[in-house]
Formats: structure tokens, C-alpha cells, sequence
């Protein structure tokens, strides 16, 4: 039986003046599936989320969404989308009731189809309590709960989620990644999620694709991404060096098997390598520059260590968290999952 498509597009290419934001992007989403991008700001995501949306026009290429032409049939593609952008679209000064009543409007909903659908979405976050209270008086992750859910007023098809939970706390973020996979199971809505944390990626997608200046650089589940840098030959290893130095992380760079380095701490570093003989030149090379070696863990490949090997860099935006995490202490943890600093 052959999977039903919710998108599907075929070199679609986005410029701004010289600067090719998105260029010539193919490929599908199931439906029913959720579809994650996987990249740093400034890689495309969101420039290709916007043009399947229809807010911004393509340069060249085709796209199809829920069957519609996304440029000949613009309009009809709205009537069966939602999107959650990364900013908050709701009026500080309305209640939670007053801003979903305003878009739900927009749709066209009659009273009663409003109201029913309105106090349905407010239960379904568990916010009707605060419902008639301002959304200027909300923390982040109640209002960010609000907009997901004015998303859904027209009970889309196709939910587009750019960034959903980005500068959230944890507990906001694990309450909206939840309600994320229960719209998805329950309701069936086929997701589209950017992201660049990589832990979200993981947890949530079917599949991912990773994106990288403008270009889909790989597309597969999370697992058989993972696959691609796991083998005999293929190493990833944590070591706890107590005196390590930057001559020591330069040197090792410069292995032949290196593939990539970060730096974790000021005493850890993650290798990954490639070789049958990489682990035991890993530590003659570090033992060279004397250094102490007090544990090592070999450890299972991340979306982290995938990026790392497919573009040669780390998630720019991930390595601003985790610094910012360093900086707040014991107590600050990045919800990024390997947000490392990248040594050359």
C-alpha cells in the first residue's frame, strides 16, 4: 500500500539578492508522520518553513502541501495549516480567551463552533483556569502553550512548529514536546518541527533532515542517521584528562584518524575517530604530550556526533546554550543534548 504524501517538494530555492538561503530542497513528509529539521539559525529552516506556508514566495522549484500548489493555490493551503512561529503571535493586553476568540474569528468559526472549540484547546493544555487572565501576566511556557494551541483552531491538518520550545524552562519544554507527540497520536496532525536541539530531534521525530546553509545534507530516521558513524571502524570516546591544555586538543586534531574534537570541559574531551587502530593512537598521542588519562568511556553515537560528521562543524546555536549553561553554573543545564565547543 502506498504512504499517503502531506508534502512534497522538488528543488525548492529561496534568494535574497545573492545569498541563496534555500537551495533546491526535495523532499516528502507522510502523512501523519513528524518531519523535523535539524540545523543551526541560519541554515534554511525556517525560510523553507515559510515558503510551504506560503508567506514567503520560492525563487524557483515546486512544492505541494496537503495537494495544493504552494504557489497557485495559495489561499486553499492556509485553510489546512497551522503554524507556531518562533515568535509569540498573541496580544499582551487580551486574555488567553480574548486572543483565541480573535483568530479564531479569522478563520470564520461561528459562535458556537468558537466557544466549543476554544474551551476544548484550554483543556486540552490545562489552562482554562487562567483563561480570563492577560497573556502579558503569563510566564513563557503558559503563553507559548496559548500559541500552540491557537495554531489549532482550525484543526489543521498539517501543524508547522518552528522552534516550539525554544527559551522555555525544562518542565515548559517537556509539557510542550508531550503535547507535541499526543496531537500526533491522537489527532493523527502531520508535524513539521525545526529545530537545533538536538535531544528534541531525537525524542520526537520519524525523521529528520538535516539541514546546513541552505542544503538537506541528510535525510533518515534519527537511528539509522546515528548508524552512519557507528562500525568496527567508527569510534566515539569520552576522555577525563585533569591536565589537559590546548596543545594536547591541537595535537590530536591533527591525527590522521581525528574526525572531530570537542571540548566538554576543562578536563573532558569527545573524540570521535575512524579507524581499527584509532583508539589506541588516541591515547599514545595523549599520553605523548603527557597528559594523564584518568578514565575513558566509549560512548553511542548522538544527532550531535552525526552533524559533526556530515558538515564538519557543530550546531552554532548549540554551543551559545551550553556556553550560557557553563557560565550559570552547577545548576544551568542546556536542554540542547551535546552542545559542545568545536576546536580546530
Amino acid at each position: 500500500m502506498t504512504e499517503e504524501i502531506a508534502i512534497q517538494t522538488n528543488e525548492l530555492t529561496k534568494k535574497f539578492g545573492d545569498l541563496v538561503a534555500v537551495d533546491k530542497v526535495s523532499f516528502d513528509v507522510k502523512k501523519g508522520e513528524i518531519f523535523g529539521f535539524l540545523g543551526p539559525n541560519g541554515a534554511g529552516k525556517t525560510t523553507t518553513i515559510r515558503m510551504l506556508c506560503t508567506l514567503t514566495r520560492p525563487t524557483d522549484g515546486t512544492a505541494t502541501v496537503a495537494d495544493l500548489d504552494i504557489k497557485k493555490d495559495d489561499h486553499e493551503v492556509r485553510g489546512h495549516i497551522g503554524l507556531v512561529s518562533e515568535k509569540l503571535i498573541m496580544y499582551d493586553r487580551l486574555t488567553a480567551y480574548e486572543n483565541l476568540k480573535l483568530f479564531a474569528k479569522l478563520y470564520n468559526l461561528s459562535k458556537d463552533q468558537m466557544e466549543k472549540k476554544i474551551d476544548e484547546l484550554l483543556k486540552l493544555v490545562h489552562m482554562e483556569k487562567w483563561k480570563d487572565k492577560q497573556i502579558g501576566t503569563y510566564s513563557t511556557g503558559m503563553k507559548q502553550r496559548i500559541n500552540v494551541i491557537r495554531a489549532l483552531l482550525n484543526e489543521p491538518e498539517i501543524l508547522f512548529l518552528d522552534e516550539p520550545t525554544l527559551g522555555l524552562d525544562p518542565q515548559s519544554t517537556a509539557e510542550i514536546r508531550e503535547f507535541i507527540r499526543k496531537l500526533n497520536t491522537e489527532l493523527n496532525t502531520t508535524i513539521i518541527l525545526t529545530t537545533h536541539m538536538m535531544v528534541e530531534a531525537d525524542m520526537l521525530c520519524d525523521r529528520l533532515g538535516i539541514i546546513d546553509r541552505g542544503k538537506i545534507v541528510a535525510l533518515d530516521t534519527p537511528e539509522n542517521l546515528k548508524k552512519m558513524i557507528s562500525g568496527n571502524d567508527n569510534l566515539v570516546t569520552e576522555m577525563n584528562i585533569p591536565n589537559l591544555t590546548n596543545t594536547m586538543v591541537e595535537t590530536l586534531q591533527a591525527c590522521e584518524c581525528v574526525k572531530t574534537i570537542s571540548r566538554l570541559d576543562n578536563t573532558k574531551i569527545k573524540v570521535q575517530a575512524n579507524g581499527d587502530d584509532a583508539f589506541d593512537i588516541i591515547l599514545d598521542t595523549v599520553r605523548a604530550g603527557g597528559g594523564k588519562i584518568t578514565s575513558v568511556k566509549n560512548l553511542e553515537p548522538t544527532l550531535e556526533d552525526v552533524f559533526l560528521h556530515i558538515t564538519g562543524r557543530e550546531v552554532r546555536d548549540q554551543a551559545n546554550v551550553k556556553q550560557r549553561a557553563e557560565n550559570r553554573g552547577p545548576d544551568g543545564h542546556s536542554m540542547g543534548g551535546g552542545g559542545n565547543r568545536r576546536v580546530r
